[in-house]
């Protein structure tokens, strides 16, 4: 049997993934990650493993150096 403490509110999993309420919001209705819903209340529920899935996904973000422009006049 399921138990509801097995998932987490959407406040509980915006921290966990830190970020704000309407970006889980927006991933959830973008079908970017997995929501269900509280059978009495209605409230969006996430389970930890889709949770820890969404962030096994994230890409490092690379960039090279940057050219610093010189500050002294050319030669």
């Amino acid at each position: 049997m399921t138990r509801l403490n097995e998932y987490m509110t959407i406040k509980e999993a915006a921290e966990y993934l830190g970020v704000a309420l309407n970006t889980l919001r927006n991933w959830g209705r973008e079908g970017k990650i997995h929501e269900l819903r509280h059978p009495v209340n209605n409230y969006r529920l996430y389970q930890r493993q889709d949770l820890d899935t969404l962030l096994d996904g994230l890409q490092p973000i690379t960039t090279p150096n940057p050219v610093r422009p010189s500050r002294g006049r050319a030669k």
